[in-house]
């Protein structure tokens, strides 16, 4: 039981510390409308997380701190709701084409920043 209260605590704690900047990143905005807060943080966000799993599955670092970045600072830091309710609001004949490049720059984004982040920390990990 001890254990499961540290590792809910270090969940919260990251979480709290990625929701936070998350905040301060939701109001940048190009044009009043293109939501970049929220494109950076889950772009950044993946990058973290590809790294971090790429030192995870090399060093197995201890399960309190997996959480505390993984599950809480990394899940804390990206939102897939904010990104589902602003992709809905720029869907709209005016903004179709910000609607396509958010969707398409967020997925491809997302997913090239963590193969990065991914293979730079192997590359990093193996020069030591």
């Amino acid at each position: 039981m001890k254990k499961l209260i540290v590792l809910w605590l270090a969940v919260a704690a990251g979480g709290m510390i990625g929701t936070y900047l998350r905040y301060l990143a939701h109001p940048l905005t190009i044009l009043d409308v293109f939501p970049l807060g929220t494109l950076l943080v889950n772009v950044i966000g993946s990058l973290i997380l590809g790294a971090f799993t790429a030192y995870s599955n090399t060093k197995s670092p201890d399960e309190t701190f997996k959480v505390f970045v993984g599950v809480g600072f990394c899940g804390g830091l990206t939102t897939m709701s904010t990104f589902a309710a602003d992709s809905f609001t720029l869907m709209t004949p005016d903004y179709a084409f910000l609607f396509i490049g958010y969707v398409a720059l967020s997925f491809i984004g997302g997913i090239a920043s963590a193969a990065i982040g991914y293979l730079a920390t192997l590359k990093v990990m193996e020069a030591k």
